[in-house]
């Protein structure tokens, strides 16, 4: 046993930054009840839904090669998670161009009764009363604080679902095989929202629709950093030892679902497109978001 296995689960929490201490949001006061909800109508009322991306039917790489033999592999610990790399055959399908925002979250929340978590409000009285975020701005954040079970019955309430692994790993790096989303240039600040890891006050994102010149082969924003995203599998360690190479629907049970992409915590190489992590299922955390995507007939 060896790498990311060996220290599991303080790698899988804390290698793609999902924990909750992202943004210290259990330090600060509650939020006035009224005046609270007043902006929190507001930045509901911000909806745009993301359009839609199509990822053709075919093969595509999957996972990795041996860390000594990737570039700007020197600062990571080798995973074999992400081993064997092995060719899958998708079915087309469609994935959200951009993450679903902190306006979405909230006008679902609020349509199908829910209460918005503690951790969401106190991070969104925060932002508004000290930093005098615009609602209209927060409204285009990353959702963000989403148990796993919310972001499937968000994408549910839209006639989609959550991605696949492997959907969202085709639709972040093509099908040559891409290291990263826009190629295999290494990250910078202009391609992704990331390295923010000695930052402990709010999370540093960036509004769902930017992020058109990081972009995936298929035009999807931001599939590494700004927020990580959950997807529809179970994290399954030897999974791709087994994996059946057409339409992979992941382990039946697990411990933890898969979280993938990075977020504005992740050190740099936890943006690789083949990278993986996971979380628990009932998870709130400040660097985990999700997007939809959807079988295409």
């Amino acid at each position: 046993m060896n790498g990311l296995r060996a220290l599991l689960p303080a790698v899988i929490l804390a290698g793609l930054a999902v924990g909750t201490a992202g943004a210290r949001s259990d330090a600060r006061p509650a939020p006035p009840k009224q005046e609270l909800a007043r902006h929190l109508a507001s930045i509901a009322a911000v909806v745009r839904p993301s359009p839609s991306v199509t990822v053709e039917e075919g093969w595509f790489l999957m996972g990795t090669v041996r860390k000594d033999d990737e570039p700007y592999a020197l600062e990571t610990q080798f995973d074999d998670t992400e081993l064997p790399q092995h060719r899958v055959w998708l079915d087309r399908y469609q994935i959200d161009r951009d993450e679903v925002s902190v306006g979405e979250y909230l006008a679902f929340l609020r349509q199908t009764r829910q209460p918005v978590s503690d951790e969401l409000q106190r991070l969104l009285w925060h932002v508004i009363s000290v930093h005098s975020m615009p609602d209209v701005v927060l409204a285009r954040w990353p959702a963000l604080y989403v148990t796993w079970q919310e972001a499937a019955d968000f994408c549910r309430t839209q006639g989609k679902r959550l991605p696949t692994e492997a959907e969202w790993e085709k639709a972040a790096r093509g099908a040559d095989g891409n290291l990263f989303p826009w190629g295999d240039r290494p990250p910078s600040p202009g391609l992704a929202v990331f390295g923010q890891y000695h930052v402990h006050e709010i999370p540093l994102v960036a509004a769902v629709d930017s992020g058109e010149e990081g972009q995936s082969p298929y035009g999807a924003r931001h599939m590494a950093g700004n927020i990580a995203e959950w997807v529809q599998d179970w994290l399954g360690f030897d999974y791709y030892a087994v994996t059946p190479d057409r339409n992979p629907p992941g382990p039946t049970s697990g411990r933890y679902k898969v979280v993938r992409g990075g977020s504005w915590k992740s050190k740099p190489m936890m943006l690789r497109t083949a990278t993986r992590g996971g979380s628990s299922p009932d998870q709130r955390s400040a660097t985990i978001g999700f997007r939809c995507a959807a079988s295409v007939p």
